[in-house]
């Protein structure tokens, strides 16, 4: 069985704001985490945090979709579980733009909690970097 994480973010932003911050590593990993992303279909990354007992602090992807501004889509994964992570951004007028995450793959209700606590957080973080 595979379950999927959708969300919703809406930022007071522009389109081309937030694609930059989905985008490009620096401004990545002031809401996520460090990494070596680079928006290029084919491309295999990391994002990096501290390793825990656990976990060794790494998440592979694979960049699989790249349409600026609108779609975003990479693999997402740790040990021998991958997900498939898909960002489409809308522009919704009155200067807003809402931000959709579909994270599929997910093996378990446990899973797909932890993801939606996890991006969550990531995203209001977002939200403070897109209005610094």
């Amino acid at each position: 069985m595979s379950l999927t994480l959708t969300l919703d973010f809406q930022y007071t932003t522009t389109m081309e704001k937030l694609w930059s911050a989905l985008t490009d590593s620096s401004k990545l990993a002031k809401w996520t985490m460090e990494n070596n992303f680079k928006p290029i279909v084919g491309y295999q990354f990391q994002f990096r945090a501290q390793p825990t007992e656990f976990w060794d602090g790494i998440v592979e992807g694979e960049v699989l979709v790249v349409e600026p501004p609108n779609c975003l889509s990479y693999t997402w994964g740790t040990g021998d579980e991958r997900h498939t992570v898909v960002w489409t951004l809308q522009d919704v007028g009155e200067g807003k733009v809402n931000l959709h995450l579909e994270q599929s793959g997910i093996s378990n209700q446990q899973a797909l909690g932890g993801a939606k606590y996890g991006w969550t957080n990531w995203c209001g973080d977002l939200e403070q970097l897109l209005s610094a």
